[in-house]
Order: C-alpha cells, then structure tokens, then sequence
C-alpha cells in the first residue's frame, strides 16, 4: 500500500502492522486446543523416551540484503547479531523468554521471542531500521512443537530423511525439510530438544503423526 505525500507526486509505502493477539477479552487458541493436552500432561504417561510440548511463540519473518547499517540497527534491537553462516541460529536468554534468530536463506530469517513481545518488537523495527526490506509477523499461521528425550532422534528418523548424527546436525543447526509427508522446520536447541515450526493448518495431522511415532518408546506431554 502507498500513499501520496501532501504538495508531491511522490508515493510513500505505508507499513500495515497488526497484533496478531486477540483482544483481551478473546482467548488464544492453540490448534490443538480440541487435544485437551493439559488433562494428557496430568493424567498420562510421565516418564516416556519422547517428551513434547507446544510452544505459544511469536514469529517474526525479516526479509533484506542487510546494508552493514542495517545489520547495527538490528542488533541494537534484538540483542544480537543475524546469523550469516548457512543453516545457523542465533540465541539469547533462556527457557520460554530467549530470542532466537533462525537462518532460513542467504536474504530470510526467523525471529523466534516470547509471543507477547512480537507486536512491539514489529513496531520497533519498523520505526527503527531503515533501507529496503520486508518484516512479516507469521505468528499466527504456524505453531512450534518442542520434542525432547532420550529417543528423540529415533521419532525424527521416522519422520524425515535429514541426518542428525551429532556432526552433522549439531545444536542451533537449523533445516527446512519434509517431515512426515508435510514440512517442518527442525532446529537443534539442546542435545536432545528440538523444535519445530510447523504450518498451524498441519498442527492436528502431525500431533497424531507423533503419537504413532513415540508409541514404542513412550510419550510425554508437558504444557
């Protein structure tokens, strides 16, 4: 969208930014909400080889050949730098309140934060950072699922043809990959937790895809 400047022919884009939280009064919906994870957490399993978890997340797609002006500006922003290296993340903070930044390709990142904190974080840099890009809030067409424990890796071999020896896929390595007839993409956050950002229409079909897969090992839910 663009609008024209008063006493000009000139076209100035105008940035459309939107909360992707409801109000206060509407409740956020997880697309598993219909799960009833939270009675699975009480009442099942407790000490399976497979532990999952759904992370509420905001997400933030950035899109730009950063100027080296553009790289300072984001920085004093998020805290830390791009990630520049092919299939990397960068992270601070810990536990649900880090931020991470995802490398998705030579001009894409992902910015992983606490969910409440996506709409400021999207106006700030929007008020902030200057140049040629595009800044979109993605936080509510996808979820994050969290997988962790001691037979992780076996459920991710069921599920996709990546190699995560640990060379080969070390911690904060990222990919974006087929996973279980769908798409994922797998980050690498402990030695054995990874998360993935799956498209929130395919929430409910890899839920039960990872039910099937931990069966022989156990599942946990964690909330």
């Amino acid at each position: 969208m663009s609008e024209l400047n008063q006493g000009t022919n000139e076209a100035t884009p105008m940035k459309l930014v939107m909360d992707q939280l409801p109000a206060v009064d509407v409740p956020y919906e997880s697309p598993l909400n219909h799960a009833d994870l939270d009675q699975i957490a009480e009442q099942g399993l407790q000490g399976g080889g497979v532990v999952f978890r759904e992370l509420s997340l905001g997400l933030l797609t950035l899109r730009c050949s950063p100027s080296e002006e553009q790289k300072q500006c984001l920085e004093s922003i998020l805290g830390l730098a791009l990630p520049t290296s092919p299939l990397t993340s960068i992270t601070q903070g810990q536990g649900d309140e880090r931020v991470s930044v995802r490398w998705m390709s030579p001009d894409e990142w992902t910015i992983y934060l606490p969910q409440g904190q996506a709409f400021e974080l999207e106006k700030r840099i929007f008020a902030e950072l200057d140049g040629h890009y595009s800044l979109v809030n993605v936080s509510g067409g996808y979820t994050v699922f969290e997988l962790s424990g001691e037979k992780v890796v076996e459920v991710l071999k069921k599920s996709t043809p990546i190699d995560f020896y640990d060379s080969e896929f070390p911690v904060g390595k990222v990919v974006s990959t087929i996973f279980a007839k769908t798409g994922a993409t797998i980050c690498r956050t402990e030695e054995q937790t990874y998360e993935l950002l799956v498209r929130r229409s395919f929430a409910d079909y890899l839920w039960l895809w990872l039910q099937d897969a931990s069966q022989e090992y156990g599942l946990t839910v964690k909330v």
